[in-house]
């Protein structure tokens, strides 16, 4: 199972003009469909002059959520040369809104393609590249009379800790790599119960303790 994608490391801005037309494309990693739409608001408010907010994104580790939109160019002369500029970087989780501003002469459909694409291009020429896993993220709900052996259990098996709460009982968000789980979650349900490996699936739970999945990233 692949487990791995290459993304960008944080946003970045490119620019490019032709005739008068300036065109901005801010290129944004993105998880989910909430955070891209979260970010086209953010830039739209950023620009409200603009003529045109056009938009691409790849999503997920398939890469088989993706989306070109034109907002009124001419077909295929926006969101298509975005969307093949992050293709050809080998990127996903990735959206890149260019913003448009009309300088007053019509480019064409070749000039519109090639000031997308160039646009795009001068936004993820210069971006970090970089690898990243995908993890599965579980909830740990214990009674803190465990809590010490789920801290240690966590700490040993060196798990990352997305998240704590320590109310009226004990709540912990841990991220397992994804092609590690079966074996990772095993480990760690052996050192809370302080039993070996063979005798978990035995077990139909840990008193006091619950792991529930709660995403992907």
């Amino acid at each position: 199972m692949k487990d791995t994608y290459k993304t960008i490391d944080k946003d970045y801005l490119g620019e490019f003009r032709d005739r008068g037309s300036k065109f901005l494309a801010y290129a944004y990693p993105a998880t989910n469909e909430a955070e891209w739409q979260a970010q086209l608001e953010v830039v739209k408010k950023m620009h409200v002059k603009a003529r045109h907010f056009c938009y691409a994104f790849r999503l997920g580790l398939d890469q088989n959520n993706f989306r070109a939109n034109d907002d009124g160019e001419p077909s295929g002369t926006a969101g298509r040369p975005i969307l093949g500029q992050i293709d050809s970087f080998g990127l996903t989780n990735v959206i890149v809104i260019v913003v448009r501003y009309f300088g007053g002469t019509k480019l064409g459909t070749s000039g519109l393609i090639n000031a997308y694409k160039e646009s795009t291009h001068e936004a993820l020429k210069d971006a970090v590249i970089i690898d990243k896993i995908v993890a599965d993220i579980f909830q740990l709900t214990f009674d803190y009379a465990l809590m010490s052996d789920v801290m240690n259990a966590v700490k040993k098996l060196d798990l990352e800790i997305t998240e704590q709460d320590f109310g009226t009982i004990g709540k912990l968000s841990i991220a397992i790599r994804k092609t590690e789980i079966e074996t990772t979650m095993l480990q760690l349900k052996a050192l809370i119960a302080k039993v070996h490996l063979e005798e978990v699936p035995e077990m139909e739970k840990i008193e006091g303790l619950t792991v529930e999945y709660l995403y992907t990233r």
